[in-house]
């Protein structure tokens, strides 16, 4: 073994500029492949981070005005949702509602806790489920529960923006009491603050916003939490069934997108899901064409190669040397060039990540009334990277192997024979 490692680095030396021209193709290929990924990961880590404060798995309803006459009726009339809406999906789509959370939203004036004040709140009356439907992350203490529902308990959940604001440093908000509008509410929890707009999101039981409020069985809101919409084409057929049994309910023209509006959160993630694919598919198909240049590269030097020693491969055979042996060198040869010059490719890639993801990662982009991270960790699994190189190393191995055989078939006085 000792002495065909001798012979490959001595063949290595006699061709320092083409082999040192074959390893810069080849570092490149690996470079620029875990470049392209780790910018992907970026752009695709950026889709999942903001995803994050939405619920990917419910559809929204929110009342409309009619567009078009129907049964007699003109068009332009509002179309109120009201808690029978909830009902009415509970029971028509069992197989594909899992929950529903009905909400009522309200404008807040002033909130107040001793000296202390808020702004910017918005309040909203909701059921226990909707921690289920919705994004809610708990940091302390508790959501609202059903005991809350049936007591009309004035009792509230504020963010960690509001406690921020409201309350000294190191004290918690838990157990005490804020003013909302002049009415005392005792806080039961905190959760994140996960608001797009900067606000602080409030939540207190739903029917104890209907008795303060008077809103009666309106709701401003229905969130259902779906189950089994996994493709477009399941999700266009529920939100057309949905919208009938709507437009039976409330008495409306079932083809009118008006009277309600459905922004459908599980179609959209369908959507993001597929756009994700598709950017990872792309920036790997871009990265391996990137390697082909490099297994280009090792291909023609063994071609070169074998060529140059078919004179000596002919004295071998003729001394006895086995066609596996040849081939063995000549892989041998093209295995070490490729993952000397793969590891030093993968290893700047990494590095070259590493520095993208310090000097342009987890960037914030201002848009207005709040702000958006974009090109979030532009990094690189090692799995992926040692991937990448076990490819360039394998089609080396194959680019070296193909014209060795060729060589090792030739005759012994055919080869002696060559210039």
């Amino acid at each position: 073994m000792l002495d065909t490692l001798q012979e490959i680095w001595g063949a290595v030396m006699r061709n320092k500029l083409r082999t040192i021209a074959t390893g810069f193709a080849i570092a490149g290929g690996i470079f620029l492949l875990i470049v392209l990924l780790g910018a992907g990961n970026g752009i695709i880590h950026t889709f999942d981070h903001n995803s994050e404060r939405f619920a990917l798995d419910a559809v929204h309803i929110y009342g409309g005005y009619t567009s078009m006459p129907f049964e007699g009726i003109k068009d332009g009339r509002r179309i109120r949702i009201d808690t029978r809406d909830g009902q009415m999906a509970e029971q028509s789509f069992k197989s594909t509602v899992v929950a529903t959370s009905p909400t009522i939203e309200h404008l807040v004036l002033s909130v107040s806790a001793g000296d202390r004040s808020c702004l910017n709140v918005n309040l909203t009356g909701v059921y226990p489920t909707h921690a289920r439907v919705d994004v809610i992350k708990m940091v302390r203490g508790r959501f609202i529960n059903e005991l809350d529902i049936k007591g009309k308990r004035k009792v509230v959940v504020i963010d960690e923006k509001a406690e921020k604001n409201l309350f000294k440093r190191g004290k918690t908000a838990v157990g005490n009491v804020v003013k909302i509008d002049n009415i005392v509410y005792k806080i039961v929890g905190i959760k994140e603050n996960n608001s797009m707009f900067g606000s602080s999101e409030f939540y207190i039981p739903f029917t104890t916003m209907q008795t303060i409020y008077g809103r009666g069985e309106f709701i401003d809101e229905l969130t259902l939490k779906v189950k089994g919409l996994d493709t477009e084409e399941k999700n266009d057929n529920f939100v057309s069934d949905y919208r009938k049994a709507t437009g039976r309910l409330h008495n409306f023209n079932p083809e009118d997108k008006s009277a309600i509006w459905i922004w459908n959160a599980a179609s959209d993630n369908v959507s993001m899901s597929t756009t994700k694919n598709i950017l990872h598919t792309s920036f790997w198909i871009l990265g391996l064409l990137t390697l082909l240049s490099g297994v280009v590269g090792v291909s023609n030097i063994m071609l070169i190669t074998v060529k140059e020693r078919t004179h000596e491969f002919g004295i071998r055979k003729a001394l006895g040397a086995k066609p596996w042996s040849i081939i063995r060198m000549v892989i041998l040869e093209s295995i070490l060039i490729t993952t000397f010059f793969g590891y030093i490719g993968m290893v700047c890639g990494v590095g070259f990540c590493e520095y993208m993801d310090a000097t342009a990662g987890n960037r914030v982009m201002d848009i207005g009334v709040w702000q958006q991270e974009y090109f979030i960790d532009p990094t690189v699994d090692v799995r992926t990277c040692i991937q990448a190189t076990l490819v360039m190393i394998i089609s080396g191995a194959l680019a070296g192997f193909f014209p060795a055989r060729k060589a090792a078939k030739v005759k012994p006085i055919e080869a002696l024979r060559a210039n």
